[in-house]
């Protein structure tokens, strides 16, 4: 495939740089495998603890370097990398959706999050503001100001191989950090490709080697980072699972944890909803990226008035729904990762009708010409109650939930009483009940939407969500300040030196 070549994807490749060159490794081989078809696409030789080593020994000394170069010059740097992306955004998309098996829309899709989160970048550089504070003590003056913290490790997970990491690194870069990236090792290539891209904008600048590092590996070299006390900053996307022990690890050295993990996400559709609107958002949400996005809508809380109409209105659209090679620009869906995601699926189903839940768009697997890999899953949906075990869960798959309301308070109870607390919506017409559910006594969690669904975050705002999603925020708005440490300064530009409390001394 010609995208494949364009990206310098080998057959045999190493996983393990320091930015300008690739480390010999003696780690395991991971062989990376398309869900789309079921070919392998090509190898990585994955870290060992020697090459791990050398490139975070690196990046101690690039970070010292680094650190100095003026924000704005960062900046500028930056954004060469994006003209980059905008360069390689067609292969690009094709490796991601082809590794991945989203659709190629959202391929490209992905790719575009990373050049709008450089020219965010470019414009953070020169706005890295503190603040300016009065002093009780005459002649003294007070401020604050923000320091980069040094390495940021990014543990990043299968779903989004290449915006997730741009949406750290970007940031850390402009803030003057160092990037070690633990790719997820579903798609490895995603991975190569990114830092070949991003190693010749660095070394057309002189960056010192080191500033971008990647080591691809699996659990244990995720392990190595969360361990690692040279290591200030785990930024890690994944499963609350995972989540759960890396943050551990990490706080046990009093480390920094920036955890985006699992969502269980709902849109509330009330008896004033645009209907037209309202089935477009849960659709999309529901199917988008084959359910495998953290903001995937996995729940619809209707109202009881409306609950047949809506009912009827899914089970037409998803008939609509064309299943198959992501590539293809027609087709809506395409395949789960691998086959433990379809197991996961259908074990989630048959939970569900265990439990009393009636399937009105079954669900099952694909087989036969254009589905060899058999990955490929029907999206389906089930009529549910809250209480529901599995309901409670988040499966990654197009698996989509109908729960009854009678009351706005009834629905918002429903919205926030599973675990997780990532995306939320409300479709109404109602400016009572939108701003209810914007409210205190509202949506609990981190993104609440009216009239859009859970899926689709803008750069410009924080992402991230609450409880098991683990309270992280990434992109937009003042998200900057996880990668720097903050640090108050006083300066006595007077001729004395007031004490606290008065205390004096006679010298």
């Amino acid at each position: 495939m010609d995208f494949l070549k364009t990206l310098g994807i080998e057959q045999t490749n190493k996983g393990i740089s320091t930015g300008n060159e690739w480390i010999n490794s003696s780690g395991a081989t991971i062989d990376s495998f398309s869900p789309v078809d079921g070919k392998k696409i090509g190898s990585v030789i994955a870290a060992d603890k020697e090459s791990y080593e050398a490139v975070i020994r690196k990046a101690e000394e690039a970070f010292k370097t680094w650190r100095l170069v003026p924000a704005p010059k960062r900046g500028e740097i930056i954004r060469q990398v994006g003209e980059a992306l905008r360069q390689y955004k067609e292969p690009l998309g094709k490796l991601v959706s082809y590794e991945m098996g989203k659709s190629l829309q959202e391929g490209y899709g992905e790719v575009q999050e990373m050049i709008d989160i450089c020219d965010f970048a470019v414009g953070l550089s020169r706005q890295l503001h503190g603040l300016t504070m009065h002093s009780e003590r005459p002649g003294h003056r007070m401020y604050e100001q923000y320091h980069p913290l040094g390495i940021v490790a990014i543990i990043s997970a299968f779903n989004f191989p290449v915006a997730v990491w741009s949406w750290n690194s970007m940031l850390a870069w402009v803030c003057g950090d160092v990037c070690v990236w633990k790719p997820s090792e579903k798609v490895p290539l995603c991975g190569i490709a990114c830092q070949n891209i991003i190693s010749a904008v660095f070394k057309r600048n002189n960056v010192p080697e080191g500033v971008s590092g990647l080591v691809i590996g699996g659990r244990e070299t995720g392990e190595w980072m969360a361990a690692d006390t040279r290591i200030p900053l785990v930024s890690a996307t994944g499963s609350t699972r995972m989540g759960k022990a890396v943050g551990a690890v990490v706080a046990a050295r009093l480390g920094r944890s920036l955890l985006e993990l699992g969502g269980n996400n709902a849109i509330i559709i009330s008896k004033e909803a645009d209907l037209d609107i309202a089935i477009l958002g849960s659709l999309f949400g529901a199917v988008g990226t084959a359910g495998q996005r953290c903001t995937t809508t996995r729940r619809l809380i209707i109202h009881e008035d409306v609950y047949d109409t809506v009912k009827s209105k899914l089970v037409s659209a998803y008939k609509q729904l064309r299943i198959g090679d992501p590539l293809d620009q027609k087709n809506h869906v395409g395949p789960l990762i691998d086959k433990d995601a379809v197991n996961m699926y259908l074990d989630s189903i048959e939970k569900c009708i265990a439990e009393g839940g009636n399937f009105i768009v079954e669900g099952g697997v694909l087989n036969g010409d254009g589905y060899e890999s058999g990955c490929y899953v029907k999206p389906c949906i089930a009529e549910a109650k809250p209480g529901y075990k599995i309901v409670q869960h988040e499966t990654f798959a197009p698996i989509l939930y109908l729960l009854k309301y009678k009351t706005i308070e009834e629905a918002i109870a429903i919205q926030n009483e599973v675990p997780q607390g990532l995306s939320s919506s409300i479709m109404t017409l109602n400016l009572r009940e939108a701003e209810q559910f914007l409210s205190h006594a509202g949506s609990d969690c981190g993104i609440a939407n009216v009239n859009i669904g859970t899926s689709g975050a803008e750069i410009g705002g924080a992402f991230g969500g609450e409880k098991e999603t683990g309270g992280g925020r990434e992109s937009g708005s003042d998200a900057w300040k996880a990668y720097m440490r903050r640090q108050t300064n006083t300066i006595n530009y007077g001729t004395s030196l007031p004490l606290a409390q008065g205390i004096k001394f006679d010298i």
